[in-house]
């Protein structure tokens, strides 16, 4: 297994996104994460397919 992951202030400054907006899209569970300990992670995997189905919506 390769997959990056990512924490949140890495995923913030991707998306552009402020903090709360990106822990409220984890929690909805249209990011998908993964607790490690106390740490919150994002593969990257997660992210480009949060991305992709962004922009399928949008179209």
């Amino acid at each position: 297994m390769t997959d990056e992951l990512l924490t949140v202030p890495e995923v913030m400054v991707r998306l552009r996104l402020g903090r709360s907006t990106v822990y409220d899209l984890i929690r909805s569970g249209r990011l998908t994460s993964i607790t490690i300990g106390r740490a919150r992670r994002i593969p990257a995997s997660a992210l480009r397919e949060f991305i992709t189905h962004q922009i399928a919506e949008a179209a």
